[in-house]
């Protein structure tokens, strides 16, 4: 008995159509007649056939391929992204491919002109900071692919976008802060190519001058949403005389860099000093004192960016009509937990 696995073809001659018919009732296409779909699927079921990507993508304009732009990665954060995708994705009988580029290479034009153009996506899905690149934009715009951007730093009509509102996630923490009596708040930013990076800051800024309070500018530290970047910001932070009584480090990853290096000077949070981060990833939870944070739904994110990006897919095949550009704020959560409490001079 022959252990070579059934093709198209096989499932073309039992079935006594083309291998085109075979390719649309596998994938679903429409003005097939139930006579010919009846036919193929018994064919299907007589031989175990297993269809490949080659074989769907020969009803003409699909790949089944979705890729994930992204750059400058935070661990845990384009990790959950992909889940979120992957999970849906497979629900839809779609594959993802991930592609990590550098926004500021040189050569960022080749290779997302060569990624449309030899792999021929049905979709993209871009976070930040690739969200913001117009030269992919443009690139993605001129071959027709549909995108969504997770977190762009503004809606706009050229691109569907998911998200939260990170301006307000990042005034509600603040307020926390000030809710327990502190006024000289340290903040540390993340890069500068973030959208996120302003939204929070923004946010932090906000709700200090709501309190009637003044952002000190020699306690805003500038790092990459990484440990590392972070430890340095800590260090001039908690190395001042005037130190500050609370930081708020602008993701988790920072925040738990803050709470290393004040260990590692003396002091005891959040007796000395208060900290809160932003992601509530799984992180936030592994340090002592365990992070007072804003939840960011990120699997959720990948998951409804991917249904998105199938809606905007399906109005593509049925002739491009016209519509809204599609965008989603999904609900963020304020998580308190140790690392926060009341300011020392308020005891």
């Amino acid at each position: 008995m022959s252990d070579r696995k059934a093709t198209i073809t096989d499932v073309a001659r039992v079935a006594e159509v083309s291998i085109k018919t075979v390719s649309r009732v596998i994938n679903n296409e429409r003005y097939v007649s139930q006579e010919l779909q009846d036919r193929v699927r018994k064919a299907v079921a007589e031989l175990a056939f297993q269809p490949n990507m080659s074989a769907r993508s020969l009803a003409g304009d699909r790949s089944y391929l979705i890729c994930h732009l992204y750059g400058q990665p935070s661990g845990a954060y384009t990790m959950d992204i992909q889940a979120g995708l992957l999970d849906r994705c497979r629900d839809q009988g779609y594959y993802v491919l991930i592609e990590g580029i550098d926004p500021s290479s040189p050569e960022i034009a080749e290779r997302v002109s060569a990624l449309v153009n030899q792999l021929r996506p049905d979709g993209v899905v871009l976070t930040a900071p690739v969200t913001e690149n117009q030269l992919v934009l443009g690139i993605l715009d001129a071959a027709g692919v549909p995108c969504v951007g997770i977190t762009p730093e503004r809606e706009t009509e050229r691109m569907s976008s998911i998200r939260i509102d990170e301006y307000q996630a990042a005034s509600k923490l603040t307020q926390h802060l000030l809710s327990l009596g502190h006024q000289r708040i340290g903040f540390i930013k993340g890069p500068p190519s973030h959208a996120a990076t302003e939204l929070r800051y923004s946010g932090f800024c906000a709700a200090m001058g709501g309190a009637k309070l003044s952002v000190d500018p020699t306690l805003v530290e500038r790092g990459k949403f990484s440990y590392p970047s972070a430890v340095p910001c800590a260090r001039r932070l908690l190395g001042r005389a005037d130190r500050p009584t609370a930081i708020f480090a602008s993701n988790d990853e920072m925040a738990a860099a803050v709470i290393a290096v004040a260990h590692e000077m003396g002091l005891s949070p959040p007796d000395d000093l208060s900290i809160v981060g932003f992601d509530d990833t799984p992180l936030a939870q592994m340090v002592w004192p365990a992070l007072t944070t804003a939840r960011h739904p990120v699997q959720e994110m990948g998951e409804a960016a991917a249904d998105i990006l199938f809606d905007l897919m399906a109005r593509k095949r049925q002739g491009g009509a016209a519509g809204q550009t599609p965008h989603r704020v999904l609900p963020f959560e304020i998580i308190i937990r140790q690392s926060t409490a009341a300011a020392p001079a308020t005891r």
